[in-house]
């Protein structure tokens, strides 16, 4: 049996008969689930939102490779959803709208802050949607035999049905489900692999446990392989501490602002729900985060182990012959992992010494010898479990996990982008007369648009970098452009919209930017001396969110206050229960209780 056929058909089978199930019926089921989930079940769809392609294939590849360096991705993305929890999430649910956009456009009382945020929040989602695209055509290329692009295509066909036909409804369950898959997925093959390397089954303390049979920890035995190599310790990294910084805090603040993640506390019943399923998502995030350090590191030390000074034998019909003759020798052959993987270029060798044998060096190794392997990090949770040699049904529940946690995230900013389009353009702005009806049917069409679009993206961010630095892009415009205008919006009512919007445009044009100059237009070879501020382009969504916070301070104070019922509305969502309509407009959208 084909596992990983199986596997992936069975999941693809369930998603589709949720969607079905849970088709949605009004906009209100559309946008946000009728309101009526259940604080548990949002708290499990939030972390399969949550956790995407980015968490799942790339975060433990950057670890892996990065070491220490790989650890702002950890930090910040967990930092940032505890920020969220706690100081967003709930007052965005008291104010009661459907989108991110919509909240910007009542806050600040204009029109134009509503486009500009809808700009925004399109900027964001098809940066993010395009690493989740990339993941999808990874797993695809490898496991089923087709080429990358039409891998993604076959992920965007599945997830046309359940988000198109179900809305944010169809979504909801059917994250749960990615949930439970993607979670069984990482964890099952680390646990095993844990096990295999250092006799403990838990990977959290594996991770911190000495090598199976040998009186040298996991960490030390990796640290010391990796300088023997001429690669940096792996508890170090060649970041300046300042840059560190600003790429845990871009990723932080870029969380708080993501208004896909933001989108799944509207669909609770009240506030005090929205604060309960903030804290049942960061269990069920936990669950996996807390494994990929330990996945990251195991898989870096297999892959050194099973690769290096290997014979090279090329992939294709002969492989096993050769490899077979060549062990008959007492030569060690390269793994089958890595002729397999071979295939999807993902992975090269190149004879620099033309010695036939695989070297792994890095840039400082003793022995003088150039580096000859190539491995992309992102298929470093994929590849893991053949490199470990496990049973062919692990490999396959691996690949269907991280097919759930790209789809899963995929389907929530469609959902962003559908919302926006329909109800924040369509509805609230140029035809404020549509009825339910026509907004729902606008609704799916521009959703099964925004499939095509994310499809057509994902083939173009293959250009890019790894998955989670392709993500964290998103991550920095949200920063720089969603997250002021929120935090202000709720803390601060002599925000205005002329502050809001200066302070969003001012948020997204220099990141955008300077992300696409250093790393797709003429800077893309440049290094820390030419960035602003010694600042990658990774971190600068940071940096551009202080100025954008003091631009909107700045030009809030130098223009007149916002109305009088604009600030008794925010000082109603800071106490629970005490929301009540404010103006015309917050009238006809009133919050559901």
């Amino acid at each position: 049996m084909d596992w990983t056929i199986f596997w992936v058909a069975s999941t693809f089978a369930v998603y589709i008969g949720i969607a079905i199930w849970a088709r949605a019926g009004s906009t209100n089921d559309f946008y946000v689930a009728g309101h009526g989930v259940h604080p548990v079940v949002n708290g499990m769809a939030t972390a399969a939102d949550w956790m995407s392609a980015a968490s799942f294939l790339s975060m433990a590849g950057l670890i892996a490779v990065l070491g220490y360096g790989g650890s702002v991705y950890l930090m910040g993305w967990t930092g940032g959803y505890v920020l969220l929890a706690l100081l967003l999430a709930p007052f965005l649910r008291e104010f009661g709208k459907f989108t991110v956009p919509d909240f910007v456009g009542d806050r600040y009382y204009s029109d134009t802050a509503r486009l500009v945020a809808v700009i925004c929040a399109l900027f964001v989602s098809f940066t993010y949607i395009a690493g989740q695209m990339s993941g999808v055509g990874i797993a695809f290329s490898r496991f089923l035999g087709v080429d990358f692009n039409t891998g993604i295509f076959i992920g965007m066909g599945i997830v046309f049905i359940y988000a198109v036909l179900g809305g944010m409804k169809g979504v909801t369950y059917t994250q749960v489900a990615q949930y439970v898959v993607l979670i069984f997925a990482y964890t099952v093959p680390a646990i095993f692999i844990s096990l295999m390397l250092t006799g403990n089954p838990i990977p959290q303390l594996g991770f911190l446990s000495n090598i199976k049979g040998e009186d040298v920890s996991m960490i030390q035995k990796l640290s010391d392989t990796l300088t023997s190599l001429g690669f940096a310790e792996y508890t170090t990294t060649d970041k300046t501490t300042f840059d560190v910084f600003c790429i845990t805090a871009a990723l932080m603040f870029g969380t708080a602002g993501l208004p896909h993640v933001i989108i799944r506390f509207f669909t609770v019943p009240r506030a005090r729900d929205a604060r309960l399923s903030a804290g049942w998502a960061l269990v069920f995030i936990a669950l996996l985060y807390t494994v990929a350090p330990a996945v990251g590191a195991f898989s870096r030390l297999n892959v050194i182990e099973t690769v290096n000074e290997t014979t090279y034998v090329a992939p294709g019909e002969a492989y096993e012959a050769e490899a077979a003759a060549l062990a008959a020798e007492g030569i060690t052959p390269s793994p089958d992992w890595f002729a397999r993987w071979e295939a999807t270029n993902l992975v090269g060798f190149e004879d620099k010494n033309g010695d036939g044998a695989m070297q792994i060096r890095g840039p400082n190794a003793p022995d003088g010898l150039a580096n000859e392997v190539t491995i992309n990090n992102d298929i470093a949770v994929l590849a893991s479990p053949e490199i470990a040699q496990l049973p062919d049904w692990v490999v396959g529940l691996m690949v269907a996990g991280g097919l759930a946690a790209a789809l899963s995230t995929a389907a929530g900013l469609l959902m962003v982008i559908s919302s926006a389009i329909s109800h924040d353009l369509c509805r609230r702005t140029f035809f404020k007369g549509m009825s339910d009806k026509s907004e729902l049917r606008v609704a799916r069409l521009a959703a099964a648009g925004a499939v095509v679009a994310a499809g057509f993206m994902g083939i173009y961010s293959a250009q890019l970098a790894f998955v989670a630095q392709v993500v964290a892009f998103a991550f920095g415009l949200a920063a720089a452009s969603l997250f002021p205008v929120i935090l202000l919006g709720i803390f601060w009512k002599r925000m205005n919209r002329e502050g809001a919007i200066a302070s969003m445009l001012t948020g997204l044009i220099p990141t955008f930017l300077y992300i696409w100059h250093f790393k797709l237009g003429a800077g893309k070879d440049a290094g820390p001396d030419e960035w602003f501020l010694g600042v990658s382009p990774e971190g600068i969504g940071f940096v551009v969110m202080i100025a954008s916070i003091l631009v909107g301070v700045g030009v809030s104070l130098a223009t007149r206050a916002p109305p009088q019922e604009i600030q008794d509305l925010v000082e109603d969502i800071r106490v629970p229960g005490r929301r009540s309509p404010h103006g015309g407009g917050d009238a006809d959208m009133a919050p559901a209780e």
